[in-house]
């Protein structure tokens, strides 16, 4: 089981961002690499705390059984393209939990690639121990 860190919850406690453990050193690099990259995750994650989705920014990535619950941050379509795959879990309260667990940087085309495609699937094998909020 992989651990990942708390980044951030919703008012009520029905939503949390994490971070996965492991990948948290790259995934908060790529985020703090300027005020643009700050302001666009954090813009991603209000919107998800509150529970709203925008497909252009944040939509599933599922692409076969295995890869069921992954989910994409999409920074700047049409510009570098970047994206934090993640996996969403909903627990038997209703709680939604968000873990940010792979960085992939410049997606080129609509496409899936090979390695796309083993990008997903990584982030859709992994499993979480979640703490108690």
């Amino acid at each position: 089981m992989q651990k990942c860190i708390l980044f951030d919850s919703s008012p009520d406690n029905k939503r949390h961002i994490y971070i996965d453990e492991i990948n948290s050193g790259e995934i908060f690099d790529y985020i703090r690499q300027d005020p643009r990259h700050i302001k666009k995750f954090r813009f991603i994650c209000d919107l998800l705390l509150i529970g709203h989705s925008n497909y252009q920014i944040y939509s599933k990535e599922e692409i076969d059984h295995r890869t069921k619950g992954v989910t994409a941050m999409k920074f700047f379509p049409g510009q570098e393209n970047d994206r934090i795959y993640c996996k969403e879990y909903e627990t038997p309260d209703n709680t939604q939990i968000v873990i940010a667990s792979e960085l992939l940087m410049r997606k080129k085309q609509k496409e899936l690639t090979h390695r796309e495609i083993s990008i997903i699937e990584k982030a859709g094998s992994y499993a979480y121990e979640i703490p108690e909020f």
